[in-house]
């Protein structure tokens, strides 16, 4: 597998996100778009806590990779009543290019840890599409 600095994040990415209180952690799937370095996408989760518990949510985040971090910022649609301030994302990537870690921050607010694992599959799908489009030597 080519090095974590040439590795294309595109594809879909299973999470979970914890609260630094006592509240139960909150699952996400997150789709991923890659272009050189500039990840754009989308999160759904649903919501585990506060009154729009069991809501479906939907995020569009907006980022850039560098080498192994990741940062990235989720901004949660107009229709999550509740959800206004754009959350901050900063992990770092596995060296297999399997999992992200790292903490999630609404400045001035709450923080907590998050952790990403590429769906099966993914991660050889993008793997085969940095092959076919390397340039030949």
């Amino acid at each position: 597998m080519a090095g974590v600095a040439q590795t294309d994040l595109t594809g879909v990415w299973d999470g979970m996100f914890s609260y630094p209180r006592a509240h139960p952690p909150t699952l996400f799937t997150a789709v991923v778009l890659d272009l050189g370095g500039r990840v754009s996408g989308t999160t759904h989760e649903v919501a585990t806590i506060g009154a729009f518990a069991g809501q479906a949510l939907e995020a569009a985040i907006d980022g850039a990779r560098s080498g192994a971090a990741l940062r990235f910022t989720k901004i949660y649609d107009a229709a999550a009543p509740g959800h206004r301030s754009p959350v901050s994302y900063e992990g770092v990537l596995s060296a297999d290019a399997t999992e992200i870690e790292g903490e999630w921050s609404i400045p001035g607010s709450w923080s907590g840890r998050f952790i990403m694992v590429r769906s099966e599959g993914a991660a050889e799908a993008a793997e085969e599409r940095q092959r076919v489009s390397a340039p030949a030597l």
